[in-house]
């Protein structure tokens, strides 16, 4: 079974609850184990935000972020494709502290991510944008 879903919003953190709303199809049949259907969200809404805060930051609200998520039989990929900027995404990871230790309200998403997801990667593509990928077994 596979169900592959796809959807554009702008560079708006309003979008957060229609990504969510969206993302609802990827839990048909539902996940047996709740946790697992939690962090997908996280994962995803995370890299939204960090997209929008981030990524960008410098660029029209009306730029548009492309999300597409697979649901394969164990496991989930999560694309989000964006127009932003390079950043060495092994290189933040190393630098931004571990959770246990980072109090601070902001500057943790990746690293949640990180955590939750079983593979992480930020390359850029064909036409100029980038894609963060996310991928969780279940």
């Amino acid at each position: 079974m596979e169900c592959k879903i796809f959807l554009k919003v702008n560079t708006d953190l309003d979008a957060a609850a229609e990504i969510l709303s969206w993302f609802e199809q990827i839990n048909q049949p539902p996940f047996p184990d709740q946790q697992i259907w939690w962090q997908l969200q996280t994962i995803l809404i995370e890299g939204f935000i960090n997209i929008v805060e981030h990524g960008h930051k410098n660029l029209s609200p009306l730029t548009p972020i492309e999300l597409e998520a697979i649901r394969f039989n164990k496991h989930i990929e999560i694309r989000i494709w964006c127009f932003g900027q390079p950043f060495d995404l092994a290189q933040q990871l190393q630098d931004t502290p571990e959770l246990e230790d980072n109090d601070k309200e902001r500057g943790r998403g990746l690293k949640i991510i990180s955590a939750i997801a079983d593979k992480l990667t930020y390359e850029q593509i064909a036409d100029n944008r980038y894609c963060l990928f996310m991928s969780k077994s279940y």
